[in-house]
């Protein structure tokens, strides 16, 4: 009989978990194989469809109109969308299950269609989904860092041959945020720059990207997870972490000050 924590582990998956509960879930895989191998599966699964699936993004239009007829379909509920791995059962919306028949291949080509096709509704701010989803997967696929380092220079010359941009990548060890390293990510179609702290037990994603004019948000907060934007030259910044609000703005400050006064890309 599957864990019950199935549906949990999903969920932390997913980036539904707040940083509390995401805790206490990892703690449960370190003893639960049956979770582990569902995670396994997952990561699997996502590997697959970032490979091999083709992608085409809806234009604002159409995702409105379809996220419209959704809610118009669930009576004006919240459309849950989940898929079928292994032998599981999952939710898929409107409260019906799939569970049982799919495995190996077969439940691996259904999630992937599951995924590739269920439309929600967009966040109320994009970019912090994106930035969020660009955390997630950095600590979820173990692709935290691509270039391993504290000195400055040996990353930001590392940027220089991998992204459209090279920000600022200072090791503000004295004042609790290590320099761990930097990695190449995307972040709304731009490739973004990522230099990577820890502040404690903390991860902290400072992302840069070339600026495009589009309004940034100041600060936002997201199932459990922290964000502040800026702006400096030519370049965009946005910062992510499950720290504290004022331990995110005082790395921003520390990046500004290391930016000097209008360095660039």
């Amino acid at each position: 009989m599957p864990c019950i924590e199935g549906l949990r582990t999903q969920e932390y998956f997913d980036g539904e978990l707040d940083a509390s509960a995401s805790v206490e879930v990892e703690r449960h895989l370190e003893t639960c194989a049956d979770c582990a191998s569902l995670l396994t599966e997952l990561e699997a699964t996502r590997r697959l469809i970032r490979e091999q699936a083709p992608y085409h993004r809806a234009d604002d239009t159409l995702r409105r109109r379809i996220a419209d007829g959704l809610r118009r379909e669930d009576g004006g509920r919240p459309s849950v969308r989940r898929f079928v791995t292994g032998n599981r059962l999952f939710a898929t919306g409107n409260g019906r299950f799939l569970s049982g028949a799919a495995s190996g291949s077969a439940a691996t080509a259904l999630a992937a269609a599951l995924v590739v096709f269920a439309v929600l509704p967009p966040p109320s701010n994009p970019l912090v989904g994106e930035v969020m989803n660009a955390h997630l997967r950095s600590m979820m696929s173990d692709h935290l860092v691509d270039v391993v380092s504290s000195d400055r220079h040996t990353v930001k010359p590392w940027f220089a041959g991998h992204t459209d941009v090279s920000p600022p990548a200072v090791d503000f060890a004295d004042q609790g945020y290590k320099l761990v390293g930097g990695r190449a990510d995307y972040v709304d179609g731009h490739r973004a720059a990522v230099v990577v702290y820890r502040h404690g037990a903390h991860v902290i994603n400072v992302f840069a990207w070339a600026r495009d004019g589009q309004k940034l948000p100041a600060t936002a907060s997201r199932n459990g997870y922290r964000f502040v934007f800026w702006r400096h030259g030519n370049l965009d910044f946005g910062a992510v972490s499950d720290t504290g609000p004022d331990e995110l703005l005082s790395l921003e400050r520390l990046v500004q000050k290391a930016s000097g006064p209008e360095s660039g890309a």
